[in-house]
């Protein structure tokens, strides 16, 4: 007997478990720590009382890992273990979600490739709001940027011309638990957290593009990041972000799609 029920005591360990399983045979199979898995939830606004989880027992073998920011909320991660799919379960999982969320409007964003999910949550009324591309970046040539110390993220968030996605906001950087740096002037700056190499903000002034300011930051990042880059969900209308991070040599990981629900 399946049971769907919050997700309030459930450790981060079996969340863990439950994720690395769930997307294991994605296009990007999920390996996370549980150190990373907590902190990339938190950063998001995690609610493990508006969550939800199915059970076979005591183990977790679906879920969702649902957020909240006042009137909105968002979906942090949808799956279901490889042994128990094609149960329905996922549908059960984000019903119950649609159902109980406090909240106005239900973002999320599923891989362009992936589907079987994309009918899903269009099926439970969910329409596409924007495309996002994402790509990683490592490099091995030094380059030195300032370090910046009470910088204000709302003038660098100007610059990036583009409304920046759930994972990127400023609310998701200032509930982070592991610390980020900012580097730049205030020409550009770039936003990056050094542990993971997560990239949620690198932005420059309009007037300051094309000199070789974002080429700096983006390899000054990567030579301070213990991991490659990873330069999430940049809109697919920004056409001149993609053109620059082809430019330096980024690679693209995969393509999503940000979908959005009225509750």
């Amino acid at each position: 007997m399946i049971d769907i029920r919050p997700l309030t005591i459930v450790s981060f360990e079996a969340m863990t478990e439950a994720f690395n399983d769930a997307f294991s045979d994605y296009d990007i199979p999920a390996n996370y720590s549980v150190e990373y898995l907590t902190n990339l939830v938190r950063r998001r606004g995690y609610r493990p009382d508006l969550a939800a989880g199915a059970f076979d027992g005591e183990r977790l073998i679906g879920f969702v890992f649902n957020c909240l920011d006042g009137e909105d909320a968002y979906n942090s991660g949808t799956g279901v273990v490889i042994s128990h799919r094609r149960q329905g379960l996922a549908r059960q999982l984000m019903q119950r979600s649609i159902d109980t969320l406090p909240a106005k409007r239900y973002t999320l964003e599923v891989i362009e490739t992936n589907h079987r999910a994309i009918a899903l949550y269009r099926s439970l009324g969910f329409e596409e709001q924007r495309r996002f591309q994402c790509w990683t970046f490592s490099t091995s040539e030094e380059t030195n940027a300032k370090e910046l110390a009470n910088v204000d993220l709302d003038v660098i968030a100007s610059h990036a011309g583009m409304p920046l996605s759930w994972q990127n906001s400023l609310a998701s950087i200032g509930r982070a638990r592991e610390s980020h740096v900012v580097l730049g002037d205030d020409r550009g700056a770039i936003v990056f957290f050094p542990q993971t190499g997560d990239v949620p903000l690198l932005a420059v002034r309009r007037d300051a593009r094309r000199q070789g300011i974002g080429s700096s930051l983006l390899h000054a990042a990567a030579t301070r990041s213990a991991k490659p880059l990873r330069i999430m969900n940049i809109d697919d209308r920004a056409q001149d972000i993609a053109a620059f991070l082809t430019a330096v040599g980024a690679k693209p990981l995969v393509r999503q799609i940000e979908m959005v629900k009225q509750l």
